[in-house]
């Protein structure tokens, strides 16, 4: 999941890389994903990872 997490990141870097030095009002690259960042919907991921990998998750969640 890490590694989709990277990937993502480093698209949205580029995107903002690209529009470096525009007005804020501009720009329309999204913001970082992880860094400082709101995550929502982490309850109902880790929850379809215990159902789909009960061996791997399962003994973290106690």
């Amino acid at each position: 999941m890490w590694l989709a997490i990277r990937d993502i990141e480093d698209k949205r870097a580029r995107a903002r890389a690209k529009e470096n030095g525009l007005p804020a009002n501009e720009r329309k690259a999204p913001g970082r994903l992880v860094e400082g960042a709101v995550v929502q919907g982490w309850k109902q991921a880790l929850g379809s990872l215990a159902l789909a990998y009960p061996e791997r998750v399962n003994p973290y969640l106690t």
